[in-house]
């Protein structure tokens, strides 16, 4: 879902300013390719990626959702 782009900015500030002073732990299942759309501008998001891919880590996970595997209206428990 899209934000608005000040809030959008608001981001981008937070990140910015811990970007090489602070840690920072970010989750998300929107890859970043797609982070253009939500943030409503392409630049801000390759900027904001920028900083957080520069020192950061990647952790995916995979597999099944545990929330998907205890999933009532699935029928499983």
């Amino acid at each position: 879902m899209p934000i608005d782009p000040e809030r959008a900015r608001l981001l981008f500030q937070v990140i910015s300013s811990c970007y090489e002073r602070r840690s920072l732990i970010l989750t998300t299942n929107i890859e970043f390719s797609k982070w253009g759309t939500i943030l409503g501008d392409e630049k801000l998001a390759a900027a904001t990626i920028d900083r957080i891919v520069h020192h950061g880590r990647l952790v995916e996970f995979g597999g099944e959702s545990k929330r998907m595997g205890d999933s009532l209206m699935l029928g499983r428990q």
